[in-house]
């Protein structure tokens, strides 16, 4: 009985060992995609392998795979509160190697149409300003407002710069994002900044002034606000949009650009996942 016993304890410390190291072998980090409405996100829900859904409040995230590799779209709701939110709570819980941010935009540059995709190169905030004092009875001129630099510290808050929050894309989705361009025939592709608020702008000269001052290709309520939060936390980031509409140019908002938008980035994706398996 002694001998059977030390024999059968030998044999549960060689077998205990790769059972934990079985156990205790992490799943990659998933790549986060994010969208802000239900059409803006049915097309990459429906890619998604051995998916499951979980609700966080208000927010939506389904789990799933891309090419085997665990990726979870993320409905945030439109709006920068609502992007901020979404975003804190995906790090927080998924702990994400990286994000994607996706969805239609409204174009501010004359030269592209409905149906382009812009790569965000960067995305501002073009919702944070100071007015210039104004007496009563003056009324409001927006193209005089100052922006602000809402990720300065203090005072550097209200300095003259007058520079909004801008928050560049992570260099490695970029390259993602090109190597993909380069091979993706079906949409005009081009980079640029993408700018957002919580307004929806269709006054052309104010359209204008950010275009000019700010670089800004596009404009939509979600992407600086995410970017600011993935920036804080020290999540690679990457704003990715398709034109819906263009008031420069006169074109009418056309809500299927979303699918164009979503097959797009399932590829930039799937690059990705490609990248970090190397």
């Amino acid at each position: 009985m002694r001998r059977t016993s030390r024999w059968s304890l030998v044999a549960l410390f060689v077998v205990v060992p790769s059972i934990r190291s079985v156990a205790q072998s992490p799943e990659p980090a998933p790549v986060i995609i994010q969208g802000a409405m239900p059409i803006e996100i049915e097309g990459l829900r429906s890619r998604l392998h051995d998916g499951s859904v979980e609700t966080v409040g208000g927010w939506t995230f389904w789990k799933g795979t891309f090419d085997g590799y665990p990726v979870v779209v993320s409905l945030t709701l439109r709006g920068m509160s609502n992007a901020a939110a979404a975003t804190a709570i995906a790090v927080e819980r998924y702990r994400p190697v990286a994000i994607i941010n996706q969805g239609t935009s409204g174009g501010h540059d004359p030269a592209l149409h409905v149906a382009d995709i812009v790569i965000g190169t960067s995305a501002v905030n073009i919702g944070a300003f100071r007015s210039p004092f104004r007496a009563l009875g003056r009324g409001s001129d927006p193209l005089d407002w100052m922006p602000l630099d809402l990720t300065a510290e203090g005072s550097a808050i209200n300095a003259t710069a007058h520079t909004p929050s801008r928050f560049q894309a992570d260099s490695s989705l970029l390259e993602a994002a090109r190597r993909v361009r380069s091979s993706y025939a079906k949409v005009r592709i081009v980079e640029g900044v993408i700018g957002s608020s919580d307004i929806w702008n269709d006054e052309l000269d104010l359209i204008a002034r950010f275009h000019a001052s700010f670089g800004t290709a596009v404009e939509e309520m979600e992407t600086a606000s995410a970017a600011q939060i993935a920036s804080l936390l020290h999540v690679p980031f990457i704003g990715i949009r398709v034109l819906s509409d263009n008031t420069t140019t006169g074109e009418a908002y056309d809500p299927k650009t979303s699918e164009v938008c979503e097959a797009y980035v399932v590829e930039v994706a799937k690059a990705y996942i490609a990248s970090l398996k190397r």
